[in-house]
């Protein structure tokens, strides 16, 4: 059984066929159903001029599903600091974590959230990719902003989202809690978590190495259903293993029919091997041995599928079937 406290994480999949207002509009049902199943967080990615994806900032999203629940704790995974000014993250953040106390979670990451070079040059204003002293700065200067300028009450809890080593030296360097992309860099998880204990300087925000690691989750009555539900999202990820971002997401009918090629199925393969597919005996176990081999303190599911009933369904069946109650 897992034993470790679980949140979600929502990428706001828009379905082939579908109106991004259709998907806009269910993050309120998922919200509602997120904070009745028991999970901890609930967390919003940013992403850009993509067909698969909702461009909605996570920011309103945020605020959103906080009027509409009442325990879950909301926020952004991540906000992608390059991309905004630091005085107004700090500003928005602020501002929701006054309105609704200790509720608010303010993940930062690094990424464009895009794949499309001119809407990365547009959401920078025009300027090339952040530098890591850029990054550093900007994430520094967001936390001191959020004490020094607005401070309107409770603050948001900062968490660090990372992939790799460098994030995760930035991490500890800052003394922040850290989120790291299991399921988008599976292999980097290990190292990045290692280096990150080991070089941990405790702040204001932590007082020790606090760890979150998000995994990609799709659980189903039977392993021949999660890997149906499955399908659409190794569509778009076979695109992006050749840096296309424009790859629309299917319906499972649609994936099923998909030619991969040999070389992107045994990718694919091997990122399933360490994420959580399955039934729920399969993902209990699977989700059981990633916490205990990162030793983390909370695991974030993702569950990239194509309707929301299945969606909720995996959560439903983890929670139901495969978790001790927490809170």
């Amino acid at each position: 059984m897992i034993t470790v406290a679980l949140s979600a994480l929502e990428v706001a999949m828009v379905q082939s066929g579908a109106r991004p207002e259709d998907t806009l509009r269910d993050t309120a049902a998922f919200a509602r159903r997120v904070e009745d199943l028991g999970y901890r967080r609930l967390w919003y990615a940013e992403h850009h001029h993509s067909p698969a994806i909702g461009a909605f900032p996570p920011v309103v999203l945020s605020a959103h599903a906080a009027a509409l629940t009442s325990t879950l704790r909301l926020g952004s995974g991540g906000v992608l600091a390059p991309n905004h000014a630091p005085l107004m993250l700090a500003e928005q953040f602020g501002t929701l974590a006054a309105l609704h106390p200790d509720r608010i979670d303010l993940g930062i990451g690094r990424g464009p959230g895009t794949f499309d070079e001119p809407t990365a040059r547009a959401l920078r204003r025009g300027a090339g990719p952040a530098t890591d002293d850029e990054y550093r700065q900007d994430v520094a200067r967001t936390l001191r902003f959020l004490v020094d300028e607005v401070a309107l009450g409770p603050l948001p809890e900062p968490w660090l989202l990372a992939s790799s080593t460098a994030g995760a030296a930035l991490a500890a360097d800052l003394g922040l809690p850290i989120a790291v992309a299991h399921h988008i860099r599976p292999d980097n998880t290990r190292a990045a978590l290692a280096l990150y204990r080991e070089n941990f300087s405790p702040s204001r925000w932590c007082a020790r190495p606090r760890v979150l690691v998000c995994v990609e989750t799709v659980c189903a009555p039977t392993q021949a259903e999660a890997a149906r539900l499955a399908g659409p999202m190794d569509v778009v990820k076979a695109g992006l293993l050749k840096g296309r971002g424009d790859i629309p997401f299917p319906t499972p009918e649609e994936a099923a029919r998909h030619p991969f090629t040999a070389e992107e199925a045994q990718a694919l393969a091997a990122f399933r091997a360490q994420q959580a597919h399955g039934c729920p005996d399969s993902v209990a176990g699977r989700l059981t041995e990633l916490a205990e081999v990162t030793a983390a303190d909370e695991l974030m599911l993702v569950t990239p599928v194509y309707a929301l009933a299945d969606r909720l369904r995996s959560y439903e069946l983890v929670r139901q079937e495969a978790v001790r109650p927490l809170r």
